[in-house]
């Protein structure tokens, strides 16, 4: 029962208004550098029209390239499927140039979409063997179209808010006719920095490829928020790795933050490395979190450049069951009410609403403190891990 998504949360691109710069300065005020943002409320109208959950669908924008990866023959280019496939993620996952925030997700609370991705789609296979071609085709022919009958690999998404002190997000996406999936859990840092505020995504994801018998365990970046008193804009910064022990490939990717001199805004550049153990197989050069080319740089001679054309991604609108709105764990039930007036420009009747979620948090989280009955996530599991 799921229909193409047409929920306009677009954002407009205007800065902070004077009457909102007081607000702002005042907050500021009652903050020191270092400060962890967690239990401080933040004003309204800096808020996007969606939950961090939606937010984190929006990194699978580009299906096709995630499906793509498994279809590697070899490890290098499986991982290097993943790397190109991770660079892309992030800039679906902004509405606007001006830095805004997602809604806080309130514990329990549930996100589920889908993507179909037509399977003549699916990036071509970089390989010189015409033989190894033919075979990895017929075996993705061979395929049951799991009840597709529109040719169409189908991606599943869900995330759940797990744990609201301190607060962490899972979320799991697959597709079954490719035997992949991949799981992650982030954990939201924000911290006062002057004029900028800094989100740390503390956390790890882990992508399976049943086919092949890998495990790619990643990390993500930080965001930045900058020149929060006139017009904010958000920029990612520093060093992730993507390693998979059964090959022993890796990758490391540097985003780089925009200097204090000099430089653009929302284009920040980065390097990355693949390795085979301590071998660098490739680099890649140019931009890699925006919509433009970028370039791969084999060690050996014998491997030619390969030019990866990001500005002609093909984008993908995410399917959602109408249902959903009426199920009161669902994103879009818990916000309706913010987000409706966030769209008519009613900050006053945002605010409130927004408080009326947030105490009824407060007062689920200390009834259960008072029973010692601890939250039980409906579709994650915590595990612990012993570490000696």
């Amino acid at each position: 029962d799921e229909v193409t998504d047409t929920e306009d949360n677009d954002e407009e691109d205007l800065g902070v208004m004077d009457e909102q710069r007081s607000v702002i300065l005042h907050l500021l005020s009652q903050l020191k550098l270092g400060m962890d943002l967690t239990r401080v409320v933040l004003p309204t109208f800096i808020l996007e029209k969606r939950s961090l959950l939606e937010m984190y669908a929006n990194f699978m924008a580009h299906p096709d390239l995630f499906v793509s990866i498994t279809a590697g023959v070899t490890p290098e280019d499986r991982i290097i499927r993943f790397v190109e496939y991770y660079l892309t993620a992030f800039h679906e996952g902004r509405k606007g140039a001006v830095a805004k925030k997602p809604y806080n997700p309130i514990i329990g609370e549930a996100f589920h979409c889908s993507w179909d991705v037509p399977k003549d789609k699916i990036k071509s296979i970089r390989t010189n063997s015409s033989s190894t071609v033919a075979k990895e085709q017929a075996k993705i022919q061979d395929l049951e179209p799991d009840r597709d009958q529109r040719g169409c690999y189908k991606v599943r998404f869900v995330a759940e808010q797990v744990s609201h002190h301190p607060p962490v997000s899972g979320f799991y996406s697959e597709c079954k006719e490719r035997n992949m999936c991949v799981n992650a859990h982030v954990w939201t840092k924000s911290k006062f920095m002057g004029m900028s505020i800094g989100v740390s995504m503390v956390g790890e994801g882990v992508l399976y490829l049943v086919e092949h018998g890998e495990e790619y365990v990643f990390t993500l970046p930080s965001a930045y928020a900058r020149s929060i008193l006139t017009v904010p804009w958000v920029e990612l910064g520093g060093k992730v790795g993507i390693n998979c022990a059964k090959t022993g490939y890796s990758a490391t990717v540097t985003f780089h933050t925009k200097p204090f001199y000099g430089g653009k805004v929302h284009s920040s550049t980065g390097s990355t490395r693949v390795l085979n153990i301590f071998h660098v197989v490739c680099r890649l050069t140019g931009y890699p979190e925006l919509n433009n080319d970028v370039c791969w740089k084999y060690s050996e001679e014998s491997q030619s450049n390969k030019q990866s054309p990001h500005k002609w991604l093909n984008f993908y609108f995410k399917k959602t069951d109408p249902s959903l709105k009426k199920k009161k764990s669902s994103c879009r039930y818990l916000w309706r009410h913010v987000t409706s007036a966030l769209k008519v420009g009613n900050i006053d009747t945002a605010t409130e609403h927004k408080h009326l979620l947030e105490e009824r948090q407060r007062a689920e989280e200390r009834q259960r403190a008072a029973t010692n009955m601890p939250w039980e996530p409906k579709y994650f599991i915590k595990e612990v891990i012993m570490v000696f």
